[in-house]
């Protein structure tokens, strides 16, 4: 019911997860990530316990393919289980149990990984890989973006579409990036609006908040009202 794009960036140390199907709130059950780690997509019927127990034994060293196998192996539904993860070597691997819905299918490959099932046909799979491998000069978030946007023009969900979310990690032990459209009529468009938003209002302000760097952010209010009095802000905090 679902496709979806595992990716690492090496030059930014960012993981992160794009994914889409014609489904209600997809962000809340497939993609996971982990700074230093991976990231994973868990779909087709989706078993969220998987996700973490991929993270922790990539955590632990192993290959994507090692790391899927141990979390799949108690599993008694692992025939309609979907799961494809990336390491923060580059390295990726990917899981369709034999009973998902056709078109099911995966692409592990160098730096990321696409996977999906009930598709229009392995056509989106391809286009999704095609359009990320093909679109290195962009940032990470607007290069899964293209990617999804070319899987759903090759056909995307055989059912249609309602949800769609992209997660991204760096430093942190929380994502830099956090955007759900969790139901809309047509949620690609809603996401990439949505990414517009948080590269303006979002993006440029991380680097001041807390993080481990820098445990307590900017916060100087002199220097914070400054920046508000330079864009107009008439906020002011007390004294």
């Amino acid at each position: 019911m679902t496709w979806s794009i595992t990716a690492h960036d090496p030059a930014t140390g960012a993981f992160a997860v794009a994914v889409a199907t014609c489904n209600f709130a997809v962000g809340a059950s497939c993609p996971f990530v982990r700074s230093g780690v991976g990231a994973v997509s868990t779909q087709s019927f989706t078993n969220r316990y998987l996700a973490p127990a991929i993270l922790d034994g990539l955590a632990r060293g192993l290959h994507p393919a090692e790391a899927i196998e141990g979390a799949l192996a108690g599993d008694k539904g692992r025939g309609i289980r979907q799961v494809h993860a990336v390491d923060r070597h580059g390295r990726s691997a990917a899981w369709t149990g034999a009973n998902c819905v056709d078109w099911a299918g995966d692409s592990p490959r160098q730096g990321f990984s696409v996977a999906g099932n009930m598709l229009a046909g392995p056509q989106v799979v391809e286009a999704t890989a095609a359009a990320f491998a093909a679109q290195a000069h962009l940032p990470l978030p607007e290069r899964l973006m293209a990617a999804m946007e070319a899987g759903e023009a090759a056909g995307g969900d055989k059912r249609g579409r309602q949800s769609a979310a992209m997660l991204l990690t760096t430093t942190e032990d929380f994502p830099d990036l956090n955007l759900r459209v969790d139901d809309h009529r047509d949620p690609l468009p809603e996401l990439r609006r949505m990414l517009g938003i948080w590269r303006e209002m979002r993006a440029p302000f991380l680097q001041d908040a807390p993080r481990k760097a820098d445990p307590s952010g900017a916060c100087d209010i002199d220097a914070i009202e400054a920046g508000w009095i330079a864009r107009g802000v008439t906020l002011r905090f007390r004294r």
